[in-house]
This record gives C-alpha cells, sequence and structure tokens, in this order.
C-alpha cells in the first residue's frame, strides 16, 4: 500500500468526521507498490443509508485533495440507498482495509 502512516489516519479523520459509522478500504493503483503516482480510490461502506450521498461524497474528496496538496480522491459509495455497479464489486474485492 502506498500511503503514509500520517495520510491514512488524515483519510480515516476527515471520512469518520462526516461519516461515523463506516468502513473505508484502499483500491486501485494505491494498493501496488510497484506502481508509481496516480490518485487515491477508496470505497466508503455504509450499512446505513447515506443522506446526501453527491454532497456526502464531494465534501469528503475536497478535503482529502486539500489535506494532500492536490493529489486527487476518488471516493466511490456503498450504502443501502445507492445503485450498486461493477465498480462496488472490484472495490469490494481487491481493497484493502484501512478502517
Amino acid at each position: 500500500m502506498r500511503l503514509k502512516t500520517n495520510e491514512i489516519d488524515t483519510i480515516k479523520d476527515t471520512i469518520h468526521a462526516l461519516l461515523p459509522d463506516v468502513t473505508i478500504k484502499l483500491f486501485g493503483s494505491r494498493v501496488d507498490d510497484e506502481q508509481k503516482g496516480g490518485d487515491v480510490d477508496l470505497l466508503i461502506i455504509s450499512e446505513q443509508p447515506v443522506e446526501r450521498p453527491a454532497w456526502t461524497k464531494a465534501q469528503i474528496e475536497a478535503r482529502l485533495t486539500r489535506a494532500f496538496h492536490g493529489r486527487k480522491v476518488d471516493i466511490v459509495l456503498d450504502a443501502p440507498n445507492l445503485v450498486h455497479g461493477t465498480i462496488h464489486q472490484i472495490a469490494r474485492t481487491e481493497g484493502i482495509l484501512i478502517s
């Protein structure tokens, strides 16, 4: 996993401030230690419906992008009230649990 401890802490703190009871997984290129660069892809799994999911996703992405000095952050939300696509299955299967 190509994230530093302080970056993981920032991810957890930022997400849990808006969505306290969720599971967070890192997926995509950042799980491969052989790759370089790339954005930060995160799957956020909630057992409860997420109100205002587009706003919540945008808030998390903006806060993390600022915290990571412009590095792009992509959020995939997985909650009972949201449509699930192929990306959700890939992220659940290939993702690394960080919280």
